[in-house]
Order: structure tokens, then sequence, then C-alpha cells
């Protein structure tokens, strides 16, 4: 199996262990401002490439 390049929003929820609706959220403030990681937007489909999402991470969140 690959490693995954992008994360989507149940990796996220797996990872930070929040609710759908806060994963969503987060994912859909972040694809606004592009901080504090990015976000790319397929069709309807939302897509957080890996590496700023665990530099993100691993550095502390606010």
């Amino acid at each position: 199996m690959k490693e995954k390049v992008m994360y989507d929003v149940n990796d996220m929820i797996d990872m930070l262990g929040i609710s759908r609706s806060m994963a969503y959220s987060l994912i859909r403030e972040a694809y606004k401002k592009q901080e504090p990681f990015k976000v790319v937007k397929i069709g309807n489909l939302y897509r957080i490439p890996k590496r700023p999402f665990d530099e993100w991470a691993e550095n502390g969140n606010p």
C-alpha cells in the first residue's frame, strides 16, 4: 500500500479526535485562508496535503 500524500476528513477526525462537524469547520476555514495548513478542494471533496498538516499538528495548533 502506498503512503498517503493527502488526508481526507476521516483521517483528520481520527488523528485529532474531533467530531465530523468540527473537522469540516476547521477544513473550510483553512481552505479560505490557506492557513494554518493548506487545503485543496476537488469538486466537493476537501483534501489536506500531508506534509503541511503534519507540520501544523506537530508544532502545536492554536
